[in-house]
């Protein structure tokens, strides 16, 4: 009979227990003092951190990183502001990839990239925060040593990287559309880890002052984008599932945990600048020619019948009238 109390007891404690931890994860008040990223794993921060910064730096090897000094710093910035309002308790880096998908992907550690078709879809920060925050979210909740400790118990593997990383890391097939050697197990996630990583990340961008909804508006681009650009569509929604209840239990979860502020931040002129910038630059790229040989542009209506074949510049000398 003691025994069953003890056990009644035991059980009664781990209930309130999780009680406890539940209202603490429903309260962005308590942010930053709670456990989200409890789970079974084998892996310290220390190891996690060092991975991460592993994969990273595979990635920077493989991939066309933005070398716009002022962009990286800006989108640095964003992310840095959103840690600081976030659950997690490792360092962050952002890195800017030239990439017309719209999308970010985090690493094991703290370490985030950020594709530049992402800039180009959100057209508000909130909605480019909103994507961070989701990010940021993964990270915090440690869903991706979480998910590899699980691989490894059910294939009963002794040494951690031998089943993450087969052929090493440069023989794994790049999930984002660049030629990066970055396991499916870090970047395709459960649909329990996107909802936790939603629930996470609308409460990171209320806590920075954002207006959460703007994670809902960034959701429903990536959804319409299935219509009108199926292709680019599929490579995102392959890692990030997305569909129109997932949207809806955002927008749910929002009204019900998140009391509603006077004023929230949607759009910066700063973000907008940069913004025009990137598509700018990338406008210029575009005009410049492939074979990389230099071109003479002509002035509109300037000779109209010359030989488009000629790229030599022709000197044209004005008659001189007695």
């Amino acid at each position: 009979m003691k025994s069953a109390s003890v056990l009644v007891l035991v059980a009664a404690l781990a209930l309130t227990s999780a009680s406890a931890e539940d209202k603490k994860k429903n309260d962005p008040n308590q942010i930053g003092n709670r456990d989200v990223g409890k789970c079974l794993n084998f892996y310290s921060l220390e190891k996690e951190m060092a991975l991460g910064k592993q994969l990273a730096e595979e990635v920077t090897r493989e991939a066309k990183l933005n070398q716009d000094p002022l962009l990286g710093e800006y989108v640095n910035r964003i992310g840095q502001n959103l840690v600081r309002s976030s659950d997690a308790k490792v360092p962050f880096t952002f890195r800017v990839i030239d990439d017309e998908a719209p999308n970010a992907f985090a690493l094991p550690g703290g370490f985030v990239f950020v594709q530049t078709g992402l800039l180009k879809l959100a057209s508000e920060e909130d909605e480019f925060a909103g994507a961070l925050a989701h990010e940021i979210a993964h990270v915090a909740a440690r869903h991706m040593t979480c998910r590899a400790t699980k691989g490894q118990i059910a294939s009963a593997a002794s040494i951690p990287l031998s089943i993450l990383l087969p052929g090493g890391l440069g023989g794994v097939a790049a999930r984002q559309g660049v030629a990066m050697g970055i396991p499916v197990a870090f970047l395709k996630f459960s649909r329990g880890d996107e909802s936790e990583a939603d629930f996470l990340g609308t409460q990171y961008m209320y806590a920075a002052g954002y207006d959460p909804t703007g994670a809902v508006s960034i959701f429903e681009k990536l959804m319409s984008l299935r219509k009108t650009q199926p292709g680019l569509a599929a490579r995102i929604l392959a890692d990030h599932p997305m569909d129109a209840d997932r949207i809806d239990k955002t927008q749910k979860e929002i009204d019900r945990i998140l009391p509603s502020k006077p004023e929230y931040v949607v759009n910066t002129s700063e973000y907008t600048a940069m913004r025009e910038r990137l598509i700018a630059s990338d406008a210029r790229r575009k005009e410049q020619p492939k074979d990389g040989r230099p071109r003479l542009k002509t002035a509109p209506g300037a000779r109209p019948d010359a030989d488009e074949k000629d790229e030599r510049p022709t000197i044209r000398r004005r008659e001189l009238v007695d």
